[in-house]
């Protein structure tokens, strides 16, 4: 089932089950193509953070936004990749800055001019899919000088949410992948403290004190069970066997699930928000700076998909 619904004063596109109640999620093509709602019985398990006005106002992230070009930061604004050379001095917006006044979260937070390709009932839900043609906004290229198409499709079945990312290049250079989303996730009515999570890695990528890769791993081994006061700004190679990572607590369980696509993810957990934000990342933070065998490249006319899940269980 499809609906619409305004949202902070945007126009939202639903997806919700046939038979109503259970799961229903909303995006905002106009704002970035951001998953801006995943409502389980009424109640929402997006963090909202400042709200979608905000996000679209000031860029913080909130819900399930996309980052693109690159997700998380950067070590600096301009460099070589792929045969190109990037200056993000030269778009328009800025990227925004972390506190150590690094790039983060790539350049299309918010942005319009995203094309909606089909919204579209289906058994046991719908699909929503959108396109962006990177090659068409000169302020953009001037940044990141890579052509290329992007399709974001999302679909509903039944309690399973599945966000498929496809980027296709689309001019004569490679283009150089390293997105990802940032899922913030909540349960309404429990407190923090009792929230059980589940991190079935193996293996941390240690950070330096910018929070950038240093090329150094680790084994690890997170241990399951309350939240309690833990916090979480890690990196880390994705679980084998496309094991979920787990968020659950008063007879809710939410799964997120890493798909072909994503052999990274990061693990956010603040303490002075009530959210945890399990990240699906096609490469390392900071990889189109490192460059190496962990950025993956698509050649031109070449695709590049990737695959994430939300499940929400009780």
């Amino acid at each position: 089932m499809i609906g619409r619904r305004t949202i902070d004063g945007f126009p939202a596109l639903t997806l919700a089950p046939d038979e109503g109640g259970g799961v229903e999620a909303a995006f905002v093509p106009g704002a970035g193509m951001v998953g801006c709602s995943l409502r389980h019985h009424g109640e929402e398990l997006l963090g909202q953070r400042g709200g979608l006005a905000t996000y679209v106002g000031e860029r913080s992230t909130m819900g399930i936004p996309l980052l693109h070009p690159w997700a998380n930061r950067l070590a600096g604004a301009q460099f070589s990749v792929a045969g190109g050379h990037v200056d993000l001095d030269a778009a328009l917006p800025s990227p925004s800055v972390d506190a150590s006044g690094l790039p983060i979260h790539g350049l299309l937070a918010a942005v319009g001019g995203w094309r909606l390709e089909r919204h579209e009932a289906q058994d046991g839900g719908g699909t929503l899919a959108a396109s962006f043609d990177f090659a068409d906004h000169p302020e953009l290229v001037a940044a990141f000088p890579f052509p290329h198409e992007l399709l974001v499709e999302a679909t509903l079945s039944g309690e399973t949410l599945t966000v498929t990312t496809t980027v296709r290049a689309s001019g004569p250079t490679p283009v150089p992948i390293s997105f990802g989303y940032h899922p913030y996730l909540r349960l309404p009515g429990v407190p923090r403290s009792d929230w059980e999570i589940e991190v079935p890695v193996t293996e941390r990528l240690k950070l330096d004190s910018r929070m950038l890769p240093t090329g150094e791993r680790e084994p690890v081994d997170v241990e399951s069970g309350p939240l309690g006061g833990r916090t979480f700004d890690d990196a880390y190679r994705a679980p084998e066997g496309r094991a979920p990572f787990v968020l659950a607590g008063g007879d809710r369980r939410i799964e997120l699930s890493l798909g072909p696509g994503y052999p990274y993810a990061q693990v956010y957990a603040p303490a002075d928000d009530a959210v945890i934000a399990f990240e699906p990342m096609t490469a390392p933070t900071n990889a189109l700076v490192a460059g190496g065998v962990d950025l993956p490249i698509v050649e031109p006319g070449g695709r590049y998909m990737a695959v994430f899940s939300i499940t929400v269980r009780g």
